[in-house]
């Protein structure tokens, strides 16, 4: 699952899926599940972490979207920026400033490196996430995927060990311990898992 790609979401009924896709389509067919008496516990979890989301479903389906509608709104608007007229220096970059600990040797190094620390620190830092990005990926995957199994397959059988074959990575051996899984569960964690190798 991309960052630059937009949220998904999943809603179960017990271990069915009911909706994928944007959260309005999963808000409204948990509110419409659980109007109709739904067979078992009505869960909405975010694709990208694997983690329940929580919505607020009273009222009408134009309220429910209204509620999702002005939350998405608050924690997506950006911060008004400021009147004050710049003076000389740097423009912003948006740069976050925090304290650093390191040797002295290290700031010695830093200091004479072309652009000064921050610019060095910069390059090393976004060299290490280039060199780790495959792995920091998989190690997402499999949190994505745990967090989705603990909620709806922890009583499973097989769970533990589909958990232990996950994070050892040992795809064939998950596949397995997973095959017997209600279908719509199964699909959806090997989809978490592997993506589109699922």
């Amino acid at each position: 699952m991309s960052s630059s790609s937009p949220t998904t979401y999943t809603t179960f009924d017990g271990v069915r899926r009911i909706a994928s896709g944007n959260l309005e389509n999963n808000a409204l067919a948990a509110k419409h599940a659980l109007n109709a008496n739904a067979s078992g516990p009505v869960l909405t979890f975010d694709d990208s972490t694997g983690r329940l989301v929580d919505i607020d479903l009273r009222g009408s389906d134009a309220e429910v979207l209204a509620r999702l509608a002005l939350s998405n709104a608050t924690t997506t608007s950006e911060p008004e920026p400021s009147l004050e007229t710049r003076g000389r220096g740097r423009p912003r970059l948006g740069v976050v400033a925090r304290e650093v600990t390191l040797l002295p040797r290290h700031w010695d190094w830093l200091a004479s490196q072309p652009g000064g620390a921050s610019v060095t620190l910069r390059k090393l830092v976004d060299e290490a996430r280039r060199a780790s990005a495959e792995k920091d990926d998989r190690r997402q995957a499999q949190e994505r995927a745990y967090q989705f199994m603990s909620a709806l397959a922890g009583d499973l059988p097989g769970f533990e060990e589909a958990s232990r074959a996950l994070f050892a990575d040992d795809r064939a051996a998950f596949m397995q311990r997973t095959d017997a899984w209600p279908t719509d569960l199964r699909d959806h964690t090997r989809q978490l898992a592997f993506g589109d190798e699922a």
